[in-house]
């Protein structure tokens, strides 16, 4: 095995790789919780599953291991501000990153963003643990759709999609 690269080196490559800006979220009995990701990914069609990469010091990350739950809310654009504020860049935290945003709920009390292009429902069938993050595999329970087109987000900034 070869030596790993330097980790800036990596971050820098990373930074290459478009991804669509989502908000993850989940609920303990007591508040909220959420964060900005791009890492989120399909797994199978059959059963319908995703996999999310949540940074295991994140109050998100420590309630989706409590309650086995989670929802993944793809942003559409524009939701900059809104991606910036549960990403931690305007100091807000916890419960109070919800006070931005309309917010409902799906049938099980997952926050779900009303303006979402897509909000997916998901219960936790694995994990596994990778350097800082947890690699949650979700089974998806529900989905609501709306319109637009999706929020992205490559080289430290936010981008739109254009057709050819």
């Amino acid at each position: 095995m070869g030596m790993p690269v330097d980790p800036q080196e990596f971050r820098t490559a990373m930074a290459r790789f478009p991804g669509a800006v989502t908000i993850i979220t989940a609920r303990v009995p007591e508040e909220r919780r959420g964060i900005t990701a791009t890492a989120v990914c399909s797994v199978s069609a059959e059963p319908p599953s995703l996999l999310v990469c949540v940074n295991r010091g994140t109050g998100t990350g420590a309630a989706i291991h409590e309650t086995g739950r989670f929802n993944v809310n793809l942003l559409a654009d524009p939701a900059d501000e809104l991606a910036l504020r549960f990403a931690g860049a305007r100091g807000v935290t916890g419960e109070e990153k919800f006070a931005a945003g309309d917010w409902g709920e799906d049938d099980r009390g997952l926050p779900v963003l009303r303006g979402a292009l897509l909000s997916l429902s998901c219960d936790v069938t694995d994990t596994l643990e990778a350097g800082s993050h947890t690699v949650f595999v979700g089974c998806i329970t529900q989905i609501h759709q709306g319109e637009g087109a999706p929020l992205m987000y490559e080289r430290s900034r936010f981008h739109r999609l254009q057709p050819i």
